[in-house]
């Protein structure tokens, strides 16, 4: 366990700063994508049979003022099943920025190692090279790894939302 530590701290370290943001990002955006996936899977269930309830509870669903319920018990539920959706899409899209952010930042470090030693220490400019390209390298899996996990949710999402208004029936 304590060399697998040391390994991850090595390539933290070889990618530079934005590197941690990077990892920070990803932390917070899976964190949200398995509340999204908790929610789905135990928490819509008892939300839409409360909904279904209060909608079938009803002695009248034909007025006017109980499509207005209807409509408002349907966009309550879509708040709550797309909540945190827009904040993961925004996520996912700020991970690559934030690879080339790192880019930017190494490709510096190795621009200033060749100020410094007129350009002939390829050692030390592969030091830069590394937290040129590792963070880049991260943002992107980052980001393919949020793509995916985004579409799983949001695909749920939608038909569950679907599937509510679809069982609100307004013909008894």
């Amino acid at each position: 366990m304590g060399d697998m530590t040391e390994v991850l701290l090595g390539f933290m370290t070889k990618g530079g700063d934005v590197l941690w943001l990077i990892a920070a990002l990803l932390f917070v955006m899976w964190v949200l994508i398995f509340e999204r996936v908790w929610y789905l899977k135990f928490g819509w269930k008892a939300d839409v049979a409360g909904v279904i309830a209060k909608w079938e509870g009803r002695s009248e669903r034909k007025s006017w003022e109980a499509h207005q319920i209807r409509t408002m018990l349907i966009s309550k539920s879509r708040m709550e099943i797309n909540r945190f959706l827009p904040e993961i899409k925004t996520m996912v899209a700020l991970c690559p920025l934030l690879g080339l952010l790192g880019t930017v930042t190494g490709m510096i470090e190795v621009f200033n190692i060749m100020a410094v030693t007129g350009g002939g220490d390829a050692k030390s400019m592969a030091g830069g090279v590394q937290m040129a390209t590792i963070p880049t390298m991260a943002g992107m899996v980052a980001a393919l790894s949020g793509v995916f996990a985004n579409t799983y949710v949001t695909q749920i999402a939608q038909r569950e939302s679907l599937f509510l208004q679809d069982n609100l029936t307004t013909d008894h």
